[in-house]
């Protein structure tokens, strides 16, 4: 019996209910009395029906339960004891409320089972249970990516087929060898090239044009021109195989791709018009600008990188955190700035010529770099120093500490999801190996003695039903497994 006192069990009024309308129950082994103008509160549950069981036939009354005693009038029910505590405490308070560590989604088939309504749940239980049903969704999201990947589209047609092979090869390096093997070349691509551009630019590996000109030297020029070539060749095969063309170009990292070949083929048409027009000042600074937007490339490394594409999303949760340290640094550079150069206006060698000019002094004061370019010379303007010295210290701390912790928790919801999504496959596989072994019981029974699964993926009451591999031609015990169910 739980330790619950009776006077919980007595109506709003103070009115002690009748021994006529006590009612037993047993959950899962566990005997609980109930009383009947308790569970009248709520007359639509369960546990409301059994109040008037003595008028109902036989069949009515399993109908509500698992089994019943008439003997000694007790209910049988074959649930999940701690849930039910959960699910009791409606008729007293008016609400359900989940203890830490019962699954939501089984505690709501709990609720279910009693005709209990989802309405009443606690508003906190409410918020966690549409975490996990979200965190459910993501999983079948991925387990059906990884079915797709794995098997592709059975209804699809020949072309279909292989523009979705073709996509998967490109995109999905996880899906197969040859899609691995593609995105570690991509990514030693990047690094090249990546290389290739700051090695070009130092001076002693340049060599000089007809005009005396440093450029980049030919060999170089080869490795990034395969470079483009391979980025050229991967971007189009994706474009093509892309199942949605308009928002393949429009995603952030597909731009970042085009952006970073881009450059290369505006200036081969420059040069294919001729010296002339490479002498442009105009044209000179655009192909400056347009070899720096090489840099671009880097980026991509972030399509290979779970960890750079988990940082990412991580900033985009902490966009709130990121706004109010951008806020705090900007009303303390505006503040100390101005306050510098009230200080130090009247100093004969003053370097706080204006308000602006001393912005950069308090950006570098505050971020605690101090390049030593502008410094306060009076006693004032050193003690403001100190001051948004401190301010910047505390300013740029205090929204640090949430966003590691979003990035943690992101990440570790990541690695959690991933690997549920692995876990329900192989369940998925075990699943289907049961089905062929039943399909087969003559090689079942060569293999094992026996017919060893007894029903262990049979529906059951409880969500704590553990099956049991049995070997009765050996005339053991029976081992308890664990259940496959998720």
């Amino acid at each position: 019996m739980w330790g619950i006192q009776r006077s919980r069990y007595a109506d709003c009024n103070g009115s002690e209910a009748s021994e006529e309308a006590e009612i037993v129950v047993n959950i899962g082994g566990v005997k609980q009395v109930l009383y009947g103008d308790v569970l009248n509160r709520f007359p639509e549950t369960r546990l409301a029906e059994l109040v008037d069981c003595s008028l109902k036939s036989p069949e009515e009354i399993s109908s509500l339960c698992d089994d019943y005693d008439p003997d000694t009038g007790e209910f049988y029910f074959d649930r999940d004891p701690e849930a039910f505590k959960c699910i009791v405490e409606l008729y007293y308070y008016g609400e359900v409320h989940m203890k830490r560590g019962i699954c939501p989604i089984c505690f709501m088939k709990e609720m279910d089972f009693w005709k209990i309504g989802a309405d009443f749940l606690d508003e906190c239980c409410k918020s966690h249970l549409k975490e996990v049903q979200d965190e459910l969704a993501e999983i079948a999201e991925r387990v059906r990516t990884i079915l797709v990947d794995r098997e592709g589209d059975p209804s699809a047609g020949g072309c279909q087929r292989f523009q979705a092979s073709l996509w998967r090869l490109m995109e999905k390096p996880e899906s197969s060898v040859p899609a691995h093997v593609i995105a570690i070349l991509s990514f030693i691509f990047i690094l090249v090239s990546s290389v290739v551009m700051c090695v070009g630019t130092i001076p002693e590996l340049q060599v000089e044009d007809s005009e005396g000109n440093l450029t980049e030297h030919p060999t170089l020029e080869v490795i990034e021109t395969v470079c483009i070539g391979w980025f050229t060749i991967e971007y189009l095969l994706r474009l093509i195989s892309s199942p949605n063309k308009l928002k393949f170009v429009l995603s952030f990292m597909n731009i970042i791709d085009f952006m970073a070949i881009m450059p290369f083929f505006v200036v081969l048409i420059l040069t294919s018009f001729g010296a002339g027009v490479m002498e442009l000042a105009n044209v000179q600074q655009a192909v400056q600008a347009l070899r720096i937007m090489r840099i671009a490339r880097i980026f991509k490394l972030a399509r290979h990188s779970s960890g750079l594409q988990t940082l990412t999303s991580a900033l985009k949760s902490s966009l709130k955190e990121l706004g109010l340290l951008l806020m705090y640094m900007g009303v303390g550079v505006f503040l100390f700035s101005a306050l510098g150069y009230t200080m130090e206006q009247n100093h004969p060698d003053t370097l706080f010529t204006s308000i602006p000019q001393s912005f950069w002094w308090a950006v570098i004061t505050m971020t605690t770099v101090g390049y030593g370019d502008v410094y306060p010379k009076t006693t004032l303007g050193r003690c403001n120093a100190a001051i948004s010295f401190l301010c910047g210290v505390i300013a740029i701390a205090l929204p640090i500490h949430p966003i590691i912790n979003n990035f943690v928790l992101f990440y570790n919801k990541q690695q959690v999801l991933e690997t549920a999504a692995k876990h329900e496959i192989e369940l998925m596989a075990l699943r289907n190996t049961e089905g062929e072994l039943r399909a087969a019981p003559e090689h079942h029974e060569h293999v094992c003695g026996t017919r060893v699964w007894d029903s262990s993926m049979s529906s059951c009451h409880s969500d704590t039903f553990l099956p049991l591999l049995k070997d009765t031609s050996r005339g053991g015990p029976s081992m308890q497994t664990p259940s496959m169910e998720t």
